[in-house]
């Protein structure tokens, strides 16, 4: 056996040494089997422990309706619109917007609003995964560092491609991802646009992006990655986190989310074949 102010280092990314153990024990954070927990306990094969977010702060709420996928006591899904950063210094954050649209769980380590427990690009929109308790945060983060959840984008590229496995390294670490073709269009601006789908196989920054940029096959919308004077304004990221596949962090059940094509992609695709059309027509 070991005692409970021993143990509990680097139990939780938040302490990380015997000092803020404790220090976080004499602040009331730590809970040992449902009770305030003492240094000196002895803990035992089995025993509950967790760490309660007692901050204070309550972000100010940013007025802009996020639409719901899953809420219960744990954990939250949503889905994050373009142009929104998840978290940060700014007062219009997706955390800061759902402050008052998440009920706040009953768990004793629950939080206060609601965490999310990965990031998406600020102009990606799509799935993010919201933890409402510590250890609910505490499991999915590991399973995300573990490569256990499985991620699915959606997402028009310039040019034609086809399905493939892209294996290149970003910043010197690992990346794959793989593409799956849906259809083209004719586009009068980049001569042929393609729906895909995007499965990637590990989480680097801007992963899908570069990746498609390498193959020569920008992702619409991409200001950072796309070519200079091809750029399609005023339309956003066309990258879509639409699937998002994970054990419950407390039942352990399978849980599957997937969200329809967006409106957006779907006129994209028909405006551009209807161009193409429409000026070939008129040459005739």
């Amino acid at each position: 056996m070991i005692r409970f102010v021993d143990y509990a280092i680097g139990l939780f990314p938040q302490v990380t040494t015997k000092s803020a153990v404790k220090k976080a024990i004499k602040r009331g954070e730590f809970y040992h089997n449902d009770s305030r927990a003492l240094s000196g306990a002895w803990v035992q094969p089995g025993d509950k422990i967790v760490l309660v977010d007692t901050e204070k702060y309550i972000p100010q709420a940013f007025p802009l309706e996020i639409p719901l996928v899953y809420e219960d006591e744990f954990i939250a899904l949503v889905n994050k619109p373009s142009g929104l950063i998840v978290s940060g210094n700014q007062h219009r954050t997706l955390v800061n917007c759902l402050v008052d649209q998440l009920g706040v769980s009953s768990e004793l380590d629950a939080f206060k609003w609601g965490k999310p427990v990965h990031r998406l690009d600020y102009a990606t929109s799509g799935l993010v995964v919201i933890a409402k308790t510590a250890s609910a945060h505490d499991a999915l983060g590991r399973m995300f560092s573990n490569r256990l959840v499985k991620k699915g984008y959606l997402a028009i590229v310039q040019g034609e491609v086809s399905s493939q496995f892209i294996d290149k390294p970003i910043e010197g670490k690992p990346a794959q991802s793989k593409l799956v073709f849906e259809r083209s269009v004719p586009s009068l601006r980049n001569g042929m646009l393609s729906l895909v789908r995007l499965l990637p196989s590990t989480g680097r920054t801007h992963q899908l992006r570069i990746h498609c940029a390498h193959l020569g096959n920008p992702i619409v919308g991409d200001k950072i990655y796309g070519v200079e004077g091809e750029v399609m304004t005023h339309k956003g990221l066309f990258l879509f986190a639409q699937k998002l596949e994970f054990d419950h962090p407390v039942s352990g059940n399978k849980l599957t989310f997937s969200l329809e094509d967006p409106n957006k992609f779907r006129a994209l695709l028909k405006q551009e074949e209807r161009r193409w059309v429409s000026k070939n027509e008129s040459n005739l």
